[in-house]
């Protein structure tokens, strides 16, 4: 098959850039011909407020870039993983006009939620998640704490909500979890367009975990719980050693803490094979994230290297961490708790061997490389057989 891939890239890399690049790499291995479009954030602040605005809502530039493409070449498929801000909707007029069905990965909530990820105030917040205009973000300034550039993205939602952009100009989107799929379509998405295929990533090996420590590995930033995390550290008193890798905009906050927490190191942002070095040999992954996340890179390595994860119950973290199977579940937000389930992983070191066989069996199970590119290809090719055959776009009436 011929594939145009299109991402719109973040200025601070993250795991859609990971995943974007993962499936044009798996894709090209099994012999299809991909070729990628892309956007960077780096252009904002060439733009200007008022036209950065504009762009997100349409982007002449990249709808006529894309238009040229699709007639240059004869694709099959457009599959898009992000638009957000620069590349706008606009692709996918470009791309029905040619004709040229449409997938699209849904990584995060940006369709429903002007900040994408349901989470204000320390909490998680649904305040916009049914409202035609999404009124509570401009008041509450939930995108980049600016309320302008939240309106910009309000516009872009409320104006392709009214002209039917997401039920007509998709032909299927890709959601991660159960979890997200039944948010979007609490959303006003058609359910019928809404498949579940998880990420994976490249199997790292199996570690031993025999390093005698417990790992954070992320973005430093409020959403992921990173504060929760060092004040359970500190009340459990050095029970285990806590390693933390990452970055972000509490990184100068992080470092200063741990130096007040016995036991608790901060590593900064290291390369991914430090990380798997790491990760492998950690006793659990410590996932203390506060919003509803959509499937964490981390946690789907944490599973191939065999390491168990304990994260909060919430969000699509409640299925893919099985409570003593693959790993344990606090309440979200719960320090007692997280605290609690800590002590009972110490306190039960024998049943880590049987919980590492059964995180690694999961990772085969859902997570390959392989099982991904059945499903990818599953996708694809049924999606072009429906645009062969109606030789029209869909019309669903399901998003009102």
């Amino acid at each position: 098959m011929r594939i145009l891939m299109v991402h719109n890239r973040y200025q601070i890399r993250g795991g859609e850039e990971e995943c974007y690049e993962a499936e044009v790499s798996l894709l090209r291995e099994g012999g299809h011909q991909v070729d990628t479009y892309e956007d960077n954030n780096d252009r904002v602040s060439t733009l200007g407020k008022v036209r950065s605005g504009i762009e997100t809502v349409w982007s002449p530039k990249n709808y006529q870039a894309i238009k040229s493409s699709l007639r240059e070449k004869a694709y099959d498929i457009v599959h898009i993983h992000n638009f957000f801000p620069l590349i706008s909707p606009a692709i996918y007029y470009a791309a029905k006009s040619q004709r040229v069905p449409v997938v699209q990965t849904l990584h995060n909530y940006r369709l429903l939620c002007p900040n994408a990820n349901f989470f204000r105030d320390n909490r998680v917040c649904e305040d916009c998640l049914n409202q035609a205009i999404p009124w509570s973000g401009i008041l509450h300034s939930c995108y980049r704490d600016n309320m302008a550039a939240t309106g910009s993205v309000v516009a872009m939602l409320a104006i392709h909500r009214a002209l039917r952009t997401w039920a007509t100009m998709v032909d299927r989107y890709i959601v991660l979890t159960e979890f997200a799929r039944e948010k979007f379509i609490q959303g006003g998405l058609p359910a019928e367009k809404l498949i579940i295929k998880p990420n994976f990533v490249p199997d790292p090996g199996v570690g031993d975990g025999n390093g005698g420590y417990a790992l954070y590995a992320g973005r430093l930033s409020p959403e992921k719980g990173i504060n929760l995390l060092l004040s359970a550290w500190k009340q459990l008193g050095n029970k285990i050693p806590l390693k933390i890798i990452g970055d972000g905009p509490l990184a100068n906050q992080v470092a200063d803490l741990v130096k007040t927490i016995p036991g608790v190191e901060y590593l900064g942002r290291k390369p991914l094979e430090e990380v798997y070095t790491l990760l492998k040999e950690a006793t659990f992954l410590a996932f203390p994230s506060q919003w509803y996340e959509g499937l964490p890179r981390i946690l789907i390595e944490s599973l191939a290297v065999g390491t168990p994860v304990l994260s909060a119950n919430l969000g699509s973290m409640s299925s893919l961490v099985k409570p003593y199977l693959t790993g344990l579940h606090f309440e979200p937000g719960n320090r007692e708790d997280l605290v609690t389930k800590v002590r009972w992983i110490l306190a039960n070191s024998e049943k880590l061997p049987e919980m590492r066989r059964a995180a690694r069996s999961e990772f085969e199970s859902h997570y390959t490389a392989q099982e991904n590119y059945r499903q990818l290809i599953a996708i694809y090719r049924e999606v072009y057989q429906c645009n062969a055959e109606n030789g029209t776009k869909s019309t669903s009436n399901s998003y009102s």
